[in-house]
């Protein structure tokens, strides 16, 4: 990742900044000869970051062939110590393996689309301009878009998703509208969706964001498959990182940050003290394959969140890989259901 991440509706002055740098470096700690992931390329800026802090090697992948053609000037400056792939960060255990590549000392994530994505209208990210809906992350692939979705969901299935990926609570009243709209004519470019949205759903007077934004944010998940992707990612960290490695993951919104968070607490070896009145919860019997740096998420400065806006939602958790062996085995207790399975609101 390189660009910062969109969090909100409107524009502002600086696009492509990387969010929470220095954080990052300092929980990475790139030493010479060591091998870095950067999963969330973008345009380049932790990768190039990394590669300045020290004499190492960094593997940037992209989902976003886009980005894979721009990194190509990144590669050529890094004197051979940048290595670009193309494919979700999810899949890195496959990817690294396809390469050539063996165990790497940090892995760093900043979930969520980058500026570039939302800046191109043709690419249906956003409604600040009007254009496809599509919102596909990798634009050369053969998914289905936005406007699959919108046009073919069923309207409790819709309602659900909006509901869960976007934390709308008037998900009913949107999906009510959807269908009630499409069965006019199919709705196919951002401007008209957000119109629709916009018709059933009031402004808020204490965030000010547009009424479509959170609509439009379960979309791109569900599209993107991106609380997915982050789950295996997560589980590869394991198998991927040497002993003393860093895991580094940026995120944006509470989905994220509830996965991450669920699956450090599982993976290092906590339990909840529990409440006065009730007995501790018994120790877990998943290994401790990660030790934390913090129980919190770390947030930007306010420094930063002056001088980029789209900062302000960051949050940053890092976990040091211990020598316990990995056992995939344990996946399905050490991450939480995210399926869509709750009802949306009015």
């Amino acid at each position: 990742m390189a660009a910062a991440r969109h969090t909100g509706d409107k524009p502002d002055a600086a696009p492509h900044i990387p969010v929470m740098l220095d954080q990052v470096l300092e929980a990475l700690s790139p030493c010479d000869g060591g091998v870095y992931v950067d999963g969330t390329f973008g345009a380049g800026g932790y990768s190039r970051a990394i590669l300045a802090a020290a004499d190492c090697r960094v593997i940037g992948i992209d989902r976003d062939m886009t980005a894979i053609e721009g990194g190509q000037s990144v590669v050529a400056e890094s004197g051979g110590r940048l290595t670009l792939l193309h494919g979700c960060f999810g899949d890195v255990a496959a990817l690294l393996a396809r390469a050539g590549g063996g165990a790497v000392d940090g892995f760093v994530l900043d979930i969520g689309v980058s500026s570039m994505q939302i800046d191109q209208a043709a690419r249906g990210f956003s409604f600040r301009a009007d254009g496809p809906l599509d919102m596909r992350m990798d634009a050369s692939g053969d998914g289905r878009t936005a406007a699959d979705i919108v046009n073919e969901t069923p309207e409790t299935a819709l309602a659900d998703l909006i509901y869960r990926y976007g934390e709308e609570r008037l998900s009913r009243r949107v999906a009510k509208a959807i269908v009630r709209a499409r069965a006019e004519a199919p709705i196919t470019r951002t401007a008209a969706l957000a119109d629709v949205i916009r018709a059933v759903v009031p402004r808020s007077g204490k965030d000010g964001i547009d009424p479509a934004t959170r609509t439009f944010q379960a979309l791109r998940i569900a599209v993107n498959d991106e609380l997915g992707e982050l789950e295996r990612a997560l589980e590869s960290a394991a198998s991927i990182l040497n002993p003393g490695g860093a895991l580094v993951v940026v995120s944006f919104h509470s989905l994220e940050d509830s996965i991450v968070k669920h699956f450090l607490k599982t993976h290092s070896g906590r339990t909840d003290r529990g409440s006065r009145y009730l007995p501790l919860a018994p120790p877990s019997s998943v290994p401790a394959l990660f030790t934390l740096t913090s129980a919190k998420a770390a947030k930007p400065s306010s420094q930063e969140c002056a001088a980029n806006p789209r900062a302000r939602s960051a949050r940053m958790r890092v976990a040091i890989r211990t020598s316990s062996p990995h056992d995939p085995s344990t996946a399905s207790d050490a991450l939480p259901h995210h399926e869509v399975n709750q009802k949306g609101g009015a």
